[in-house]
């Protein structure tokens, strides 16, 4: 829909557009009323919740367990991060310890996402400039990822994957060996796809120099994740507030220096390359031992012994019908998503599902820059600004 206005203060004619909600290039349902001076952004006003689910409203009638499939939907493209996120932020209010072994499982399955979650955030840039090859490229690979998920927990996309207080199942030698393989096949075939783009005149040309903001201006908006890092912030949750023994491995954070569409590219693109580092490290050295914390009141004892065992049978059915208290406290997790700080603000009266909870969602705090970085850009450039600062529109809404 378009509609000619005259602006009273300088008598020019401007023309309002509405980009979204429903248009492909949005990719997601949220909408953007653009008021343009023929191919030249003025200015930009947002709407957002078209699709709000009230996730934090329904996990108030939900026990602890069930609001892990609630996490799912957030940044459906990293969804096992977001369940990760949640088991430990009610580990720490429950006190649980977990053994190595599950901190390195959930570290190698956490790192997995960000690939794949960057992989599409990237090839997306790529598609939105007018390059496809890469994009159908690397989807195939991101696939191979999802087939790892689905060999560890059934599920491909919402994966539901993990437990409190662990892992539902250890990992198969098959998956061990899935792995091992995507480590030693994907390089390759990131190198390809890296100089597809990164030095590609055309591409470049698009995108240097669009969307940028400063360091300063991003901190005043909360930015977090590669969209912070590319303006030359090296925040990261991972080595600021270590948590899953993240502190056993050795991996760089890449910084940009211009904070605009290029730097967020090239800082996913390295952060990729890290992932497989720490990937290959938690593999090496993946610890022996249980793949679950001691805590029957809260970790789903496994089928084999609810069948044959009367103890395990009753902790089972306390855990499914949600009849077990969990102790009196406020806590803030928070862990680094695929596009930034994904916190859980966690408060329980004692009772059976959370008082109040609340979702940091990264996309949420940095979606309201979005009209600063496009004014005075043309609307391409704000379709592929959209596409850099990865807004999820599951995450956004919530």
């Amino acid at each position: 829909m378009e509609e000619n206005r005259i602006l009273a203060e300088d008598k020019k004619e401007y023309t309002t557009l509405n980009l979204g909600p429903t248009h492909p290039a949005t990719h997601g349902i949220f909408q953007n009323v653009l008021t343009m001076d023929g191919e030249i952004i003025v200015d930009s006003e947002q709407t957002v919740g078209y699709i709000h689910r009230a996730f934090e409203k329904i996990a108030e009638h939900r026990p602890y367990y069930q609001i892990t499939p609630l996490t799912d939907r957030l940044n459906y493209c990293s969804s096992p991060i977001n369940n990760m996120g949640w088991h430990m932020t009610v580990e720490k209010l429950l006190g649980v310890q977990t053994p190595k072994r599950v901190d390195y499982m959930r570290v190698i399955i956490m790192e997995l996402a960000r690939i794949a979650d960057h992989l599409v955030c990237n090839s997306v840039i790529g598609v939105d400039t007018g390059a496809l090859t890469g994009f159908t490229y690397v989807f195939q690979w991101r696939e191979k990822i999802y087939d790892i998920y689905e060999s560890i927990c059934g599920a491909r996309l919402t994966t539901n994957i993990g437990r409190i207080g662990g892992m539902e199942r250890d990992f198969t030698p098959e998956v061990i060996a899935s792995i091992r393989s995507f480590l030693k096949e994907f390089p390759a075939v990131f190198d390809e796809f890296c100089r597809l783009l990164e030095r590609n005149r055309i591409f470049m040309d698009r995108i240097v120099g669009t969307g940028a903001i400063s360091a300063e201006r991003a901190l005043n908006y909360g930015f977090t994740g590669p969209n912070l890092r590319a303006a030359g912030v090296d925040y990261d949750v991972r080595v600021m507030n270590p948590y899953s023994s993240y502190q056993d491995f050795d991996f760089i954070i890449p910084v940009g220096t211009n904070g605009d569409t290029y730097d967020r590219f090239m800082v996913r693109q390295e952060e990729i390359r890290q992932s497989l580092r720490i990937i290959e490290q938690a593999l090496n050295n993946l610890p022996e031992g249980k793949f679950f914390a001691d805590v029957p009141e809260f970790f789903l004892p496994p089928k084999e012994e609810v069948y044959n065992n009367m103890e395990a049978l009753i902790w089972h059915f306390k855990i499914v019908m949600g009849e077990t208290d969990v102790p009196v406290g406020e806590v803030y997790h928070s862990v680094e998503g695929g596009n930034g700080e994904l916190g859980y603000y966690l408060i329980s009266d004692g009772g059976r599902a959370p008082f109040r909870l609340h979702f940091r969602r990264p996309c949420f705090i940095y979606y309201q820059a979005f009209p600063e970085m496009i004014k005075g850009s043309t609307l391409s450039d704000a379709i592929v600004v959209m596409s850099s600062m990865n807004v999820i529109a599951g995450e956004l809404d919530a």
